[in-house]
């Protein structure tokens, strides 16, 4: 198939080799820098900036091309990117992390949020750990952590660093350089820690679920997440 990338950054161009390996033609390298014709490609892969997502999104789904998009940053316009996809008969995808561990780990986090009720005596926390270039802080892969655990559970928001209130989840967000990313949510009681860890060796994870997904949305139109393309149910 034919890919357009928005954003030819360090993902990007991890995206492209994944996706030259899999047999797909990049037809599209785009900065933002010049008008590009997103008509010449079968699908979008979106791993822009929060600033710019929105517009190349909403570029993709007007003019009938599938989109997928792994920017983070931007979800205030994430309902109006709704409408649009569905006024458009779109196709879209978005995920705050493709890797396909990454999103085997959320449905391990749902899992444990459901064993952990009842249990007052534990307290839940989200580290994360980035790359000093991260823009945004927590990842967004901490935030749908955290906002999974809220749906289940009596927690009702979460906070960067600590908190003082029980209904809060305190995210803690660390940058050190040539972290590709880690993500560890704990259980911590008087007695004992339960701990579920995800640690990236590299971002050949996040690219190859991404292509992965632009594969899998192709030829289909709505909104979809990993777990669709997981059929994790």
């Amino acid at each position: 198939m034919k890919i357009a990338l928005l954003g030819y950054g360090r993902m990007g161009k991890e995206i492209e080799k994944i996706a030259l390996q899999r047999g797909h033609e990049i037809v599209i390298r785009y900065n933002g820098k010049a008008p590009c014709d997103i008509t010449l490609a079968d699908v979008a892969i979106d791993f822009s900036l929060p600033h710019t997502a929105f517009e190349n999104i909403s570029n993709c789904l007007t003019n009938n091309v599938p989109v997928i998009s792994g920017t983070t940053g931007w979800l205030k316009n994430y309902e109006n990117a709704l409408k649009i996809c569905e006024q458009n008969k779109g196709g879209f995808i978005y995920a705050s992390n493709f890797s396909l561990g990454v999103n085997l780990f959320f449905e391990l986090n749902r899992q444990l949020t459901k064993m952990m009720q009842g249990t007052e005596q534990y307290d839940v926390s989200i580290e994360e750990i980035h790359h000093t270039k991260k823009l945004d802080a927590p990842s967004g892969t901490a935030i749908t952590l955290a906002e999974e655990i809220i749906k289940i559970s009596d927690k009702s928001k979460w906070e960067l660093d600590k908190t003082s209130d029980e209904n809060s989840i305190p995210i803690k967000a660390i940058r050190t350089p040539d972290v590709p990313g880690t993500h560890t949510v704990s259980y911590q009681s008087d007695i004992d820690t339960i701990e579920i860890k995800h640690t990236a060796h590299n971002r050949q994870g996040f690219a190859l679920g991404a292509v992965i997904a632009a594969e899998w949305l192709l030829g289909k139109s709505g909104v979809y997440s990993m777990r669709d393309v997981l059929n994790l149910g």
